[in-house]
């Protein structure tokens, strides 16, 4: 028995390491593309400022008001869970997993903006920009890109650890998924924290 329990506490252990050394690699990723960005940006600032001026602020500002709410009940969720509220932590949950609906939604429209006015990588109007111009719409596609690719990651989890917790897998004793899941989703709001003022808020 005891030693069963070392062995479960060794897997948690294994399994919180894991994904730490994960969103570490996450930190280089993103880390080297905000450099990337911040060297282009100072060689290129007139016409980045000009650039994010086509950008939607509103939409940024509520997704970051989305994302911040999504952290805070993703992170009340494992204290229901700890506490044994089991339908307190899946309607915190199910509040995270909407905010990333909603999140996504927004950034589909913002995008669906761009792309009806034909600025997408690729297009002849991307192609007739000039070079600082071109180098911030190709870095605003690609980070705000990946970051939404992180969203639906984060959301699959999501809804694994929703479907575990009300199946009673995850429960007050074996709670390590959610922590992992909710973790992750910290890095996701995280990163898109500097996202926002880096994009929308330039000057």
């Amino acid at each position: 028995m005891i030693m069963n329990r070392a062995e479960e506490h060794n897997n948690k252990e294994i399994a919180k390491l894991g994904m730490w050394i994960f969103i570490f690699t996450e930190i280089i990723l993103f880390g080297g593309l905000f450099i990337v960005y911040s060297i282009t940006r100072s060689k290129y600032s007139n016409e980045f400022h000009g650039a994010a001026a086509h950008l939607n602020v509103i939409i940024g500002a509520i997704n970051t008001v989305i994302l911040l709410i999504s952290s805070t009940t993703v992170a009340m969720s494992i204290t229901a869970v700890q506490t044994k509220n089991k339908k307190l932590a899946l309607r915190l949950l199910m509040v995270t997993i909407v905010c990333a609906l909603v999140f996504l939604a927004n950034k589909y429209f913002e995008w669906s903006g761009k792309f009806h006015h034909g600025l997408y990588p690729g297009s002849d109007l991307m192609m007739e920009l000039n070079r600082g111009y071109l180098l911030f719409f190709s870095l605003y596609f690609f980070m705000t890109g990946l970051h939404a690719l992180h969203i639906i990651v984060g959301l699959t989890i999501l809804l694994i650890v929703y479907y575990k917790i009300d199946k009673g897998i995850i429960n007050h004793e074996k709670y390590v998924l959610l922590e992992n899941g909710a973790l992750y989703w910290h890095l996701v709001d995280l990163i898109w924290i500097f996202l926002f003022p880096l994009l929308y808020l330039i000057t």
